[in-house]
């Protein structure tokens, strides 16, 4: 370790994770995107199994109360917290990824698409409305359960 004094420091291990993600794609660039996607799906999948196993069942509202509970709630807002629907919206990014790409967004957030996908038994999908990546004033994430996108 280097120690030079203008380096960011991370406040906690998402930060960290963040902070690696940024410096692998700054190297790698766009061809880094799908190894990013696949790892942080993983790490998902294996988080929401563990979520769903201390939960009394796998409705989207039951997940998406325990999600939130890992964040700060000054940071977040829960627009819709419901059985068919869970939309949340955060002034900033857990991993710092303001100002990067969507593209790079949308690679990390597998971690949360697997989360829930895994923790609802397959029913959730995840679309991203707006997110501090790709400069916008908010991220804005809706995860919806098939009676919700019509797709039952």
């Amino acid at each position: 370790m280097s120690g030079k004094t203008g380096d960011t420091l991370p406040k906690n291990a998402t930060e960290a994770q963040g902070l690696l993600i940024k410096a692998f794609h700054e190297k790698f660039g766009a061809a880094s995107l799908p190894l990013i996607e696949d790892i942080l799906g993983r790490q998902g999948r294996a988080l929401g199994l563990k979520a769903r196993s201390k939960l009394p069942d796998g409705c989207l509202s039951s997940i998406g109360r325990a999600f939130a509970k890992n964040f700060d709630p000054a940071m977040i807002t829960i627009v819709t917290l419901s059985d068919e629907m869970f939309r949340i919206q955060g002034n900033a990014c857990p991993f710092g990824l303001e100002n990067t790409s969507r593209e790079l967004c949308e690679a990390v957030m597998a971690i949360d698409r697997e989360y829930f996908f895994s923790a609802t038994d397959g029913r959730t999908t995840l679309k991203i409305l707006q997110t501090r990546a790709a400069g916008d004033p908010i991220c804005d994430t809706v995860y919806t359960t098939g009676a919700a996108d019509g797709n039952r």
